[in-house]
């Protein structure tokens, strides 16, 4: 005896033909765009094209100044008081050829980089219309942008005790408040002009004061600015190389003999 099984179910009979016509329009939408053409808007920009802000400072500036320029492993673009002080002439001649000796490199194609003119002419521009801010230093006679004389080591080191040491610690080192910025590496990587624009404008992003707040009441002035960075860069090892330290010892010690031997 055969049993009939009975279909477990069964689609209805304009199913099958509704399936075909979707089928029948996704071949005629596909047999309109001929083999291998690009869709549209899906051809790249070739990167000396790009012109976007966004874009070139994600791409060229973020890694070091962070995103939105608010810092990083260097200083914050994003800083009004330091682009009232600094100039746009000058930023844009440190994007385009960099720092020799440091860690900003040239972004410039004629210097090596990878950046156009204009492309460098965006970033620059971008950087004051959207960051700075008008009037920010009004009545703060703030220090030139680089020193103005010959510093005083000497007296820098005095001056790094009044203003620093209570966060630095005596001698630069650190403390639970405040980086070692006499560190041999750091200073490696950094010009005196960098630590000028360090103490001047300071690390807002990390806690550390401009030149206006670390002795409140007592801005630092230009000359001592400059001092203080006259001491900071003699700490800095000749010839970089390891160990750093050992190096900064054998310098020490024979600038104080120096200084016995004139007494």
């Amino acid at each position: 005896m055969q049993m009939k099984m009975k279909p477990i179910s069964t689609l209805p009979a304009d199913a099958g033909v509704g399936l075909v016509v979707c089928v029948m329009l996704v071949m005629l939408a596909a047999c309109n765009t001929p083999a291998g053409a690009p869709q549209a808007n899906s051809e790249p920009v070739a990167p000396s094209q790009v012109s976007d802000f966004d874009t070139l400072y994600s791409q060229n500036c973020a890694g070091c100044h962070g995103a939105e320029g608010r810092g990083g492993a260097s200083i914050a673009l994003a800083n009004p008081a330091y682009l009232a002080i600094v100039d746009e002439t000058t930023v844009h001649t440190i994007v385009a050829k960099g720092i020799h000796g440091t860690s900003m490199p040239a972004f410039s194609q004629r210097a090596g980089g990878m950046l156009t003119e204009e492309q460098i002419n965006v970033i620059t521009s971008e950087i004051f219309s959207r960051w700075g801010r008008k009037g920010i230093l009004d009545g703060a006679n703030p220090p030139s942008y680089g020193a103005k004389a010959a510093g005083n080591a000497d007296h820098g080191q005095l001056v790094f005790g009044t203003y620093c040491a209570s966060c630095h610690g005596s001698e630069g080192r650190g403390t639970p408040k405040g980086s070692a910025i006499t560190n041999d590496s750091f200073l490696a990587l950094v010009s005196d002009q960098e630590l000028r624009t360090i103490v001047i404008n300071g690390r807002p992003e990390l806690g550390a004061p401009d030149w206006r707040s670390n002795v409140p009441g007592h801005p630092m002035t230009d000359q001592e600015i400059t001092d203080v960075v006259a001491w900071l860069a003699s700490r800095r090892a000749q010839n970089p190389g390891q160990p750093y330290s050992a190096m900064n010892f054998a310098q020490s010690t024979a600038q104080h003999s120096e200084k016995k031997d004139v007494n």
